[in-house]
């Protein structure tokens, strides 16, 4: 997909004034949110298996050379063939010579974030290979002609009566020509469309949630079962996957699902978890008879032993944007890429440059919530304050920003001075909003009142007070607050 991260503050604008994508993400506070805390909840050993699974992360990351090889070694043992793809590009061509080697027609997806990352869906589009999205949400999404916002539900950004249109628009064909209203009416539907396309794909493609280095195993995980069918159905089945996506044995592989679906949906388990070794053996009723695992590299061996190579220890769970304030506002498409949330505000720039997607790390209150949750503990924040550094030292964040973050570094490092300015500057706005208690209007600050009011500065500020009685003897805007609590308490009368 073509990236948009570049006009993010655009891409705002938009989604702030879409009602009907407001009223869906309303859905992640109420639902994603509770679901992860209660399941966690339940479980006391959660932090331990959250330190364990960044452990064995590290472990990988720390030996990848070695694993990867180990993994590759076991895939071809067991009649598998491993291909090595250093860019999307290459990760194209590979399975697109695959899929002519198999004379396709038509090849059956299950839900893969990174087959978004590499554009495959256009590439055998261009190709005259036709790809059937089969994960429900992708379905839509692909329906829609629209990338997916959020990378464990692709389509949350769409109602229900938007749901029942795109069926209503494109299952006329297939004989549906009823508008539907109830979701397990519309669920119906798209599984009675998707039957035959499961029956008739020369080719299946998955994604892979863990590789297995002892085995060669790839494991998925779904609550709809359609990657069983899009794996074992047609005779070619090729996964796609990112190289930081290496477990050392099967015992870890079952640590990282523990955490998995608890952060991810709030269940102990997803509903179906498949594990694929190698293609159809002698004696098997089903399975694909060639078993093709592309590992695709695009931009990750170079994160390694940087400051970010944290966010190689992702297992894509998600529960940094169900829980990140920014993303809950905006939603998945105006971060303008793949990766969007927390975690694509790391990892986009890493993948697509920081002078396209510039805008993300800096899309953040840094209220820390997205680390607290991270199943693997990701410094999410950390990552993202570096990503601000590299933008400034390249010089591609505006000159008035550049301009006022050195007037303030000046300051901070002269204590004297910083103080006498902050002084004089709360002594001149507490006067000019004393009336009311809140400025309408600041200067070189529009932006922030142009939303809200700015409480007026009032009293002596924390380090005055400190400095003067040891204690603080009221709080900053302790008063105004006092003030509030009183009108409203004559409303109320």
């Amino acid at each position: 997909m073509e990236a948009t991260s570049h006009r993010f503050k655009d891409n705002v604008h938009e989604a702030l004034g879409d009602a009907n994508l407001q009223a869906s993400l309303a859905k992640i506070r109420s639902g994603f949110v509770p679901k992860r805390a209660a399941a966690a909840a339940a479980l006391p050993e959660f932090e331990t298996l959250r330190d364990q699974a960044r452990d064995i992360k590290n472990h990988v990351l720390g030996h990848l050379d070695i694993y990867l090889e180990r993994f590759a070694e076991a895939v071809e043992a067991r009649g598998g063939k491993v291909h090595w793809a250093e860019t999307a590009a290459d990760a194209r061509r590979i399975i697109l010579d695959l899929a002519r080697a198999g004379n396709a027609r038509t090849i059956t997806k299950s839900k893969s974030m990174v087959t978004e990352e590499i554009a495959l869906n256009d590439a055998l589009e261009k190709a005259g290979i036709e790809p059937i999205e089969t994960d429900l949400g992708e379905y839509i999404i692909q329906l829609a002609k629209e990338p997916p916002s959020h990378i464990i539900a692709p389509a949350i950004h769409k109602t229900k009566e938007q749901v029942a249109e795109l069926f209503l628009r494109h299952h006329g064909r297939y004989g549906k020509t009823e508008r539907l209203t109830e979701p397990t009416d519309m669920v119906r539907e798209a599984r009675e469309v998707l039957r035959q396309k499961y029956l008739d794909a020369d080719v299946g493609i998955t994604g892979a949630n863990f590789l297995v280095a002892e085995t060669g195993s790839i494991i998925l995980v779904t609550n709809e079962g359609n990657a069983d069918l899009t794996l074992s159905l047609p005779k070619r089945h090729i996964v796609l996957a990112g190289i930081e996506k290496l477990v050392p044995t099967l015992e870890d592989a079952s640590t990282m699902l523990r955490v998995l679906a608890r952060s991810a949906t709030g269940q102990e388990f997803s509903s179906y978890t498949t594990l694929v070794t190698g293609p159809k053996r002698e004696g098997d009723l089903d399975g694909p008879e060639e078993f093709h695992v592309v590992l695709l590299d695009n931009g990750r061996s170079g994160m390694v032993g940087t400051e970010f190579q944290d966010m190689l220890r992702c297992i894509r769970c998600g529960a940094c944007m169900n829980h990140c304030p920014v993303y809950g506002t905006v939603g998945g498409h105006a971060y303008g890429w793949v990766y969007p949330g927390p975690m694509g505000a790391v990892l986009t720039p890493a993948l697509i440059g920081v002078e396209e997607a510039g805008h993300l790390p800096n899309a953040s209150t840094f209220c820390g919530r997205c680390e607290q949750v991270c199943p693997v503990r990701i410094p999410l924040p950390r990552m993202m304050r570096a990503w601000r550094t590299r933008e400034f030292e390249r010089h591609l964040s505006p000159a008035s920003q550049r301009w006022g973050l050195g007037v303030w570094a000046w300051f901070a490092k002269r204590p004297r001075a910083y103080r006498l300015v902050a002084r004089t500057a709360a002594a001149l706005l507490g006067r000019m909003g004393r009336s009311q208690g809140r400025l309408k209007r600041l200067p070189l600050a529009g932006g922030w009142t142009r939303v809200r009011d700015m409480p007026a500065p009032e009293g002596r500020s924390f380090v005055a007070a400190w400095k003067a009685d040891g204690r603080p003897t009221e709080a900053p805007g302790a008063a105004t607050a006092r003030r509030h609590r009183g009108s409203a308490k004559e409303q109320g009368r």
